[in-house]
């Protein structure tokens, strides 16, 4: 391929589009000034793309029938063995499909992007099989990870494990469910709303969003870059704090990880929380759509934590509760911009690029229709605020962020952890195939307001299972100071230790 120089009626459309008044003479001038700039484009397509290698084999595998995919929530079934020894050797993986690995089909979710294959592996792939884990395949999400249900995939939707027809939770839908029904021990999940929480709450396993930066988001499709997190979704926390060993760390390709301090994680298990202080973040609690026996099973947590020794004291953290308004500007209008219209990658970055991703993602404008409805929702609101109002929005999101960031920092000065229900329900029936659009975006958002600060602020925090109310599991949600993967671990652990969550 190359570049071509750009014709006059092309400059035209991009004059009247960029607001200049240029007569054909003047723009003429302009297209002759350019030739030596496409002669520099034409300088870089011929050069070889910078990449990380291959070093594991794939095969593309298959799309499961649904005799053997029971919760459609696999996309493609495979086999990519790692290192025949390490720290996660024998250990089954399921990497949610805004993973790449190489050979392997990746959808993230969204029929646009079917007939993707990437062509390297993401940082964590290699991390994992390096580490002796097996990839058994690409677990479905949400369409471009845009809801926190279970409903938006293209394929279809994922049905929780505990009860068939109702939410896994998103957009780490897939990853939550294989993972629960015990398909595989350890899954990848991503977080920018609460995706890796959610699903891992509706489920009833162990899923940590790491601190900010800590685990390289290379060669994973973003969404937002300052939101984008990736991190261990597991059925024990041992698994979950083993996992992060193998993928916390710089890779020299994320520019996020400046300074990241990782740490052996597993050695804080059995610590224990003798004590302790824990804050109970009253924001966390009576959302509107809380169920009162949710916030009495964490509130049961909070007593349980402090029979084994913490000393649990409520504490208020006011911005919590406005978390999810200032969280919104930034999800959505970042989206658009970088997601969307930036084709996925967007601009100013000096990480690495997915240059296969966004040729492949950059056709979305001819079948837009296509696309999810929470995702056109998104898009609605980000271009709506940044075409009318400048970005002036996310920009002071941004700059108030830092005070939501000082809020939670101010309590855990105080406190060694704080506790919250990760969600304000248990999980909710996916909405019929007929739906009207207000229940989709309903199913899609409803449960964010706990989970979605803590990614603007970047502060790790874990979903562990602590209970069932009808028959489906709740999640307490253990948020940490930055880089205090540690402490969450220690805490859980004791937590897991106490007994069986199902009959707590």
């Amino acid at each position: 391929m190359s570049v071509a120089k750009p014709s006059l009626a092309q400059l035209e459309d991009i004059a009247l589009d960029l607001g200049f008044d240029l007569e054909p003479e003047r723009l003429a001038e302009f297209q002759a000034l350019m030739e030596g700039a496409v002669a520099a484009y034409n300088v870089v397509d011929a050069l070889p793309d910078e990449k990380p290698a291959v070093t594991y084999p794939c095969t593309p595998g298959y799309q499961p029938p649904a005799a053997e995919n029971p919760l459609n929530a696999w996309y493609v079934r495979t086999e990519v063995k790692g290192a025949p020894e390490g720290k996660l050797a024998g250990k089954r993986v399921a990497l949610k499909d805004n993973v790449c690995l190489a050979g392997v089909p990746m959808m993230n979710g969204a029929a646009t992007l079917q007939g993707y294959v990437p062509d390297l592996d993401a940082t964590i792939v290699t991390r994992l099989l390096d580490a002796g884990a097996t990839i058994l395949g690409k677990a479905h999400c949400e369409s471009f990870c845009l809801s926190g249900g279970s409903h938006t995939s293209a394929l279809g939707p994922v049905h929780n494990p505990h009860r068939h027809g109702y939410s896994a939770g998103g957009s780490s839908s897939g990853s939550a469910a294989l993972v629960a029904a015990g398909e595989v021990e350890l899954a990848i999940g991503g977080d920018q709303g609460g995706s890796i929480r959610i699903p891992a709450s509706f489920c009833g396993i162990y899923g940590m969003k790491p601190s900010w930066g800590l685990v390289p988001y290379t060669g994973i499709m973003p969404i937002e870059a300052t939101i984008d997190h990736t991190g261990p979704m597991t059925a024990n926390v041992a698994d979950n704090a083993l996992m992060l060993e193998v993928l916390a760390g710089p890779d020299g390709l994320d520019p996020r990880q400046s300074g990241v301090p990782a740490a052996p994680y597993t050695e804080a298990l059995g610590k224990g929380v003798q004590g302790m202080r824990i804050g109970l973040v009253k924001e966390g609690f009576g959302w509107p759509a809380s169920q009162p026996e949710v916030d009495a099973k964490l509130r049961d947590a909070a007593a349980r934590f402090e029979k084994l020794g913490a000393v649990v004291e409520e504490v208020s953290v006011p911005m919590h509760r406005i978390g999810k308004d200032i969280w919104a500007p930034i999800g959505n209008e970042g989206l658009q911009a970088q997601m969307m219209r930036g084709n996925g990658m967007g601009f100013n970055w000096k990480g690495l690029y997915t240059v296969g991703l966004l040729d492949a993602h950059a056709p979305w404008r001819e079948r837009a229709n296509d696309l999810s409805d929470t995702l056109k929702l998104s898009m609605f609101i980000g271009e709506y605020f940044s075409r009318y109002y400048r970005g002036r929005y996310y920009a002071k999101a941004q700059n108030i962020a830092r005070r939501l960031t000082a809020d939670y920092d101010a309590a855990l000065a105080r406190y060694d952890l704080l506790l919250m229900p990760t969600l304000p329900m248990v999980a909710t029936p996916l909405p019929p195939a007929d739906a009207p659009l207000a229940l989709i975006a309903q199913r899609a958002f409803e449960m964010l307001p706990n989970t979605c600060p803590t990614d603007v602020t970047g502060h790790p925090a874990m979903s562990l299972p602590c209970g069932l109310v009808d028959g489906l599991p709740v999640g307490a949600m253990l948020i940490g100071p930055r880089w205090g993967e540690s402490a969450i671990y220690a805490a859980a652990a004791a937590f897991e230790a106490d007994g069986d969550w199902r009959s707590f």
